[in-house]
């Protein structure tokens, strides 16, 4: 009767932890799947592990939890900081030189 119990008891708990469990269906380029597995494949690591992993740091970091670049490896703060920079560089805003030998040059470069 005892090992009836148990049994009982590991199928109820084995049931209760699948209904927990959700699924999640996600769109995505076919090219960025295949090299997405081919990845992880030689990480040891299924897509639904990583996934997993991905979802449960969010969580702990309460944010995302890698670096978002743009496909420059810049942020987006970074790239519009760059642009506004070569903006005012053609207007001749925040710009040095031109400088007539390597001599002077060298020294601003030794400054920044």
């Amino acid at each position: 009767m005892q090992h009836t119990h148990a049994i009982l008891f590991i199928a109820l708990n084995f049931i209760n932890l699948i209904l927990k469990m959700s699924n999640i269906h996600v769109r995505i380029k076919d090219n960025t799947k295949k090299a997405a597995i081919k990845v992880l494949d030689e990480m040891g690591i299924d897509m639904s592990t990583a996934i997993t992993m991905y979802l449960h740091q969010i969580v702990i970091t309460q944010t995302i939890p890698f670096r978002l670049v743009t496909e420059n490896g810049l942020t987006p703060q970074e790239e519009q900081e760059i642009l506004m920079a070569s903006a005012e560089a053609k207007r001749g805003i925040n710009v040095k030189g031109p400088f007539k030998t390597k001599k002077p040059l060298r020294a601003h470069l030794t400054t920044l």
